[in-house]
C-alpha cells in the first residue's frame, strides 16, 4: 500500500500571522502531495490530546510508512516535553514518522537528530516560559500606572484621547451584527468567514476563519464582558 503524508496545522488563535492558510502554505510547498489535513484552530498547543480533535484525526489516520507533516513540530506541542514524547510514541506505534518542514531533527532518527529534536523542543519550553514572565512583568507594571491590563475585545477599541477606557467600534459592530445575521439563518461559521472575505470586510488578523467567528460569537454571547479600567 502506498504511503501518505497527511499534514496537520494549528492555531492558538484565529488571526495569529502564522495561521493555518501559512502553514498549509509551507507544508505544500515542502510536499505538493498531501493526502489529507487535519487542523486544529484556537487551540493552545499544550493542552491535552482529547482536547485536539484534529491532531486525534490525524494520528487516526496514520498507517505503517505514513508521514505527519507539520510547518513547525510545535505546531504539535508547545513547551510540554511529556506531551510531546506522547505524541512521538503514538506516531512510532503506527509504524509512522513526523516530519517538519522546519527540520529541527525530523530528517533522520540518528542520535544526532534526536538531540536536536530535544533542543528544539527544549527551546519552544523555555521560548513559553519567557514570554509568561515578561507578561507577567508588563502587566504589574501597567497595574503600577494605572493602565489597562485587559485585551481590547472585538467590536470595541481604545479610546483616542483616554487609553484606560473602551468605545464602540462601529464598522466592528457592523460585523457583529453581520455574523449573528447570517448564524441566525442557519450558515456554518466557515460560510460566513467566507462571506465576509467575499464582502470585503477587514478581520484584525491576515484572514477570517471558522475559529474567528466562533471567538466572536462566544464573546457576544457572554455576559462576563466589563469595562475594566
Amino acid at each position: 500500500m502506498p504511503t501518505k503524508t497527511i499534514a496537520y496545522l494549528r492555531t492558538s488563535t484565529g488571526w495569529q500571522e502564522f495561521g493555518i492558510d501559512a502553514q498549509l502554505d509551507q507544508c505544500r510547498a515542502f510536499n505538493n502531495k498531501i493526502d489529507a489535513v487535519f487542523s486544529d484552530e484556537g487551540i493552545s498547543g499544550n493542552v491535552s490530546l482529547h482536547k485536539r480533535p484534529g491532531l486525534l484525526a490525524a494520528l487516526d489516520s496514520l498507517q505503517n510508512g505514513d508521514v505527519l507533516l507539520v510547518a513547525r513540530r510545535d505546531r504539535l506541542c508547545r513547551g510540554d516535553p511529556v506531551l510531546i514524547a506522547m505524541i512521538e510514541r503514538l506516531v512510532e506505534k503506527r509504524g509512522a514518522r513526523i516530519i517538519s518542514v522546519a527540520g529541527e531533527g525530523t530528517e533522520g532518527d540518528d542520535p544526532t537528530n534526536r538531540l536536536m529534536r530535544r533542543i528544539v523542543d527544549a527551546f519552544a519550553e523555555y521560548e513559553i516560559l519567557l514570554v509568561k514572565a515578561r507578561t507577567t512583568a508588563a502587566l504589574s507594571s501597567k497595574k503600577a500606572r494605572g493602565e489597562r491590563t485587559g485585551g481590547v475585545p472585538y467590536g470595541y477599541k481604545l479610546h483616542p484621547m483616554n487609553p484606560k477606557e473602551l468605545v464602540i467600534d462601529e464598522i466592528e459592530q457592523e460585523i457583529i451584527t453581520l455574523i449573528k445575521t447570517l448564524r441566525a439563518t442557519g450558515q456554518s461559521l466557515q460560510k460566513i468567514a467566507d462571506v465576509l472575505t467575499a464582502q470585503g470586510y477587514k478581520p484584525r488578523g491576515k484572514n477570517w476563519h471558522r475559529q474567528t467567528i466562533k471567538n466572536i460569537l462566544n464573546f457576544t454571547h457572554s455576559e462576563r464582558f466589563k469595562h475594566d479600567q
